[in-house]
């Protein structure tokens, strides 16, 4: 608690020295017209969102371990059999951490079902040995690619599981993280899809990582946990997320393509059930180290929003019959935010530059500083959501740069897939994906 404390305080003595730099060179008047899309359109979804969610999960720690506690009496009273699934091509080396990380688990009633999606590595005398072991219950091998949606149906249609939990290959997990992610599942019966909570494990390898890894907690952490509260989360990942198995079946599993995680969950919404984010069930993952190959991940990531909320889902956007407010509301956050204003903020950033050209340094340093000191009470929110803070709070520290990662890179790698998307529908060449299931996916409209 004092960590965050002491980040606030310091981000308030800050407010006040900016306040001094208004007073002297620039009337609040100006400050809002010149800084509009910050105060008006980041600031409530970006900044006072975080603020609110970190104070709605304090306020409820009681209630919510009391809620968890009943849940947990209720998953080992049934003890349902989970179906452990990891599809993937050339991911031999990393099964054996997988499945360490799954005997450790709190909760034991299994099975591991690994699909090969046409490896060329050894994964498939690797995955065999570990099957023979016993350490994996079913192995699968497509000797001809498929693609992840092809490789997970095929995993998914053998499950004997009532949930299955979707993994990476390269995903390792808390002891108690299959434990978290099948408890909502007893909150609501409802509720027929959950996603884990997704953070960086390679944060030491590269600037490029850490930047990530801070993305990673506001994003997902706290991001994911407030659009979770609000109803409208829209996207349980492929790295960790649990689904009920007959949902599955009754939604026809994964549709080929890339956006599978953002796709999936928009099915299960669509059929009239929840999805909902647990956050304290946490997989560790690798990210790109590279910024060519984080520039290749976020473009491919990004065409999904065009493809599948503003082109196949459109459906939800309209008033018929199955309108549903929330499912409505949780496209639109997306389509919105992460989609039109991005256009928006292309605009502005021009005008700004043409309106301030004679004082520009002095515009941008102010405009650094103030995301510099939002960013500062927002990872005092993260950090108090956080069950591993005392590892995390050195981050802090790259909350300067971090502004430029999130501000720049990532808003134009989104610009650039968007509208490669929108006007060249690109993600059907996109090499992800096979070229077979690509044409498939190209006539049936998804």
């Amino acid at each position: 608690m004092t960590l965050w404390i002491n980040i606030l305080d310091y981000a308030f003595e800050v407010i006040d020295d900016i306040h001094s730099v208004f007073t002297a060179n620039l009337r609040w008047s100006e400050a809002i017209n010149l800084f509009w899309f910050l105060i008006f359109i980041e600031f409530p979804r970006y900044y006072m969102l975080d603020i609110i969610v970190a104070f709605r999960y304090n306020m409820t720690y009681r209630k919510r371990r009391a809620r968890q506690a009943v849940a947990r009496r209720q998953l080992y009273i049934e003890r349902p059999l989970v179906t452990i699934l990891a599809p993937g091509k050339n991911e031999g080396k990393q099964i054996y951490k997988l499945v360490k990380t799954l005997r450790e688990q709190t909760y034991q009633n299994y099975e591991i079902i690994i699909v090969d999606d046409g490896s060329d590595d050894a994964t498939p005398l690797i995955c065999r040995d570990l099957q023979k072991a016993g350490y994996i219950h079913k192995f699968f091998r497509n000797i001809d690619r498929g693609g992840k949606a092809s490789a997970a149906n095929y995993g998914a249609y053998h499950a004997n599981g009532k949930y299955l939990v979707h993994l990476d290959a390269d995903s390792s997990l808390d002891r108690d993280a299959i434990e978290k992610i099948l408890l909502p599942f007893y909150y609501d019966r409802k509720i027929k899809g959950v996603g884990g909570c997704v953070k960086v494990r390679n944060t030491g390898e590269s600037f490029c990582a850490a930047m990530q890894t801070i993305e990673y907690l506001k994003t997902i952490q706290i991001g994911r946990l407030g659009s979770s509260m609000m109803g409208i989360y829209h996207i349980i990942s492929g790295a960790f997320g649990a689904f009920e198995v007959d949902t599955l079946k009754q939604i026809g599993y994964w549709d080929v393509g890339p956006g599978l995680d953002g796709d999936i969950t928009q099915k299960i919404r669509k059929a009239g059930y929840k999805v909902t984010f647990a956050h304290d069930a946490i997989c560790m993952t690798n990210v790109p180290v590279t910024w060519s190959a984080l520039f290749k991940q976020r473009r491919r990531w990004s065409k999904s929003l065009v493809r599948f909320r503003w082109r196949k889902h459109r459906d939800i956007l309209m008033p018929n019959k199955n309108f549903n407010f929330l499912n409505w509301a949780s496209n639109m956050e997306n389509i919105v935010y992460d989609f039109i204003l991005n256009y928006v903020w292309l605009f502005y950033i021009i005008g700004l530059f043409f309106a301030s050209a004679d004082r520009l340094i002095e515009v941008v340093l102010i405009a650094l500083i103030i995301r510099w000191t939002l960013s500062l009470i927002s990872f005092s929110c993260i950090m108090s959501v956080s069950e591993r803070w005392r590892e995390e709070k050195y981050l802090a520290g790259y909350l300067l740069l971090n502004t430029f990662y999130t501000g720049y890179f990532i808003r134009l790698t989104r610009l650039v897939a968007h509208t490669e998307e929108l006007f060249f529908r690109t993600s059907y060449k996109d090499p992800w994906n096979p070229e077979k299931t690509s044409q498939v996916a190209q006539i049936e409209g998804s």
